[in-house]
């Protein structure tokens, strides 16, 4: 049985209830986090795409009507209103079932609990919550030019808008360069919007988040029976995609015997899914992009120098937002407007020297972690104060005295995974990586 693509929240006080369930649910999903600690969930759901909460109603000793449950599901409608929320309690009643499910509880289960009916109340939450997404996606659909801040101060950025705009109506390969956070999904999004595939699908596929050994399978689809877990006929995320975009980011990960297939179908746009010799003919628009040098990974014979001439009819050099200081103030204002929005909070302002503490720090993450400091920074302020939370920088110029590469390198990824207590997504985000890339540094340092 292939595991859904979903993140689980478990929050209990009870060690062994969190083990239990994790074990459990963890058959079936493929990512189960858990929290001991209720003051955490709110931090954990800004910091992680959840899709589903299982949340405990009794935090404190000697408190067991619920109410610590109920507080803490009102905080998190309040914070993402469509994410599902499942209570559990140990201690329940019928008055404090309708109770929670009147106050937005997707479902309630008593403790202890029957695995099969926990799998299934979870299951169907998942599923809401993806359709409570798509329902969004499809009402914001002729939003969707407004969603992002593609303005520009910047001379730079101002010459690659004027570019997108010229090649968004072709057809033409396109491959987006640039730091992790410099905004490759925002302007690859951008491209589709304005192509004539406009109201056909745009796939996103996030080469480094899939596994080596799932590559083929996930892009191209399979026959049933074409490997042991094949039960049935599956079509691929490319075929999905027919008549829209496919958006291929970090393209450097792709295996060298998948990217001759990729440059098959890129060749003679016909698609043939694992295990089957039909060919099938595939009508989309790539887009691709990457954070790594490809001309080096070619010299290293780690790319396809073939494949690569092939998907840069265009390229696009995204400069990092150190490069384009002129969009700071741009940027940091639209952020702050959109939270201010989502977090009820119409107040807050960005006064000038907020601005000039944002104009003096790197932006190592770029724009994606300028919008992460903004969030944050609404999020824990006040109604009528903006407290702006500054990223830190862990290592100053200043205090490296150890110059060896390979050790400042090991180095780093120790403390991102310190960090991020050991998610690897987060640590290679932070790190500039893909999450390929950082397996790899991780198993020559032994980590």
């Amino acid at each position: 049985m292939r595991k859904k693509e979903a993140h689980i929240l478990i929050v209990d006080d009870n060690e062994d209830i969190l083990f239990s369930a994790r074990v459990w649910l963890k058959k079936f999903f493929t990512e189960v986090s858990c929290l001991s600690h209720p003051a955490k969930i709110l931090k954990f759901i800004v910091e992680h795409q959840i899709d589903t909460v299982v949340l405990d109603m009794n935090f404190r000793k000697g408190f067991e009507n619920g109410q610590d449950g109920l507080y803490w599901m009102n905080e998190i409608k309040t914070l993402e209103p469509q994410l599902p929320v499942i209570l559990m309690t140990a201690y329940g009643e019928v008055e404090l079932a309708i109770e929670g499910l009147k106050k937005g509880a997707s479902d309630f289960i008593l403790k202890p609990w029957n695995n099969e009916k926990l799998y299934a109340s979870v299951n169907l939450a998942v599923d809401i919550s993806r359709k409570n997404k798509k329902l969004s996606q499809w009402e914001n659909i002729h939003q969707k030019s407004n969603q992002y801040q593609l303005d520009s101060h910047s001379q730079k950025m101002q010459e690659i808008l004027d570019q997108i705009k010229k090649v968004s109506p072709t057809d033409a390969n396109i491959l987006l360069l640039g730091e992790n956070g410099t905004g490759k999904y925002v302007l690859a999004e951008s491209i589709h919007e304005q192509s004539d595939r406009k109201n056909e699908p745009f796939v996103h596929i996030d080469l480094g988040s899939i596994s080596e050994n799932l590559f083929e399978a996930e892009l191209f689809g399979y026959k049933k029976g074409a490997f042991t877990d094949a039960h049935q006929d599956y079509a691929g995320k490319i075929e999905n995609t027919q008549n829209g975009t496919v958006f291929l980011d970090e393209i450097g990960n792709l295996p060298l015997q998948l990217q001759t297939k990729l440059l098959s179908l890129i060749q003679n746009r016909k698609l043939s899914r694992i295990g089957e010799t039909k060919e099938r003919m595939l009508d989309v628009r790539f887009i691709f992009a990457t954070n790594e040098n490809l001309k080096k990974a070619v010299a290293e014979n780690r790319f396809r120098q073939d494949l690569y001439y092939r998907i840069n009819t265009v390229e696009i050099n995204i400069p990092a937002l150190r490069e384009r200081q002129e969009d700071i103030n741009l940027l940091a204002t639209y952020f702050l407007d959109r939270y201010k929005q989502k977090y009820h909070k119409p107040n807050l302002e960005l006064s000038e020297t907020l601005l000039s503490q944002l104009k003096n720090y790197p932006w190592p993450g770029n724009i994606r972690e300028l919008d992460h400091c903004i969030e944050r920074s609404v999020i824990l302020s006040n109604d009528k104060n903006l407290q702006l939370l500054m990223p830190q920088l862990e290592e100053q110029e200043s205090t490296i005295t150890n110059l060896n590469i390979e050790e400042m390198e090991e180095m780093l990824i120790k403390k991102a995974l310190k960090k991020h207590q050991g998610n690897i997504s987060l640590a290679a985000e932070d790190l500039g990586l893909s999450r390929a890339a950082l397996y790899r540094r991780m198993e020559k340092f032994g980590l």
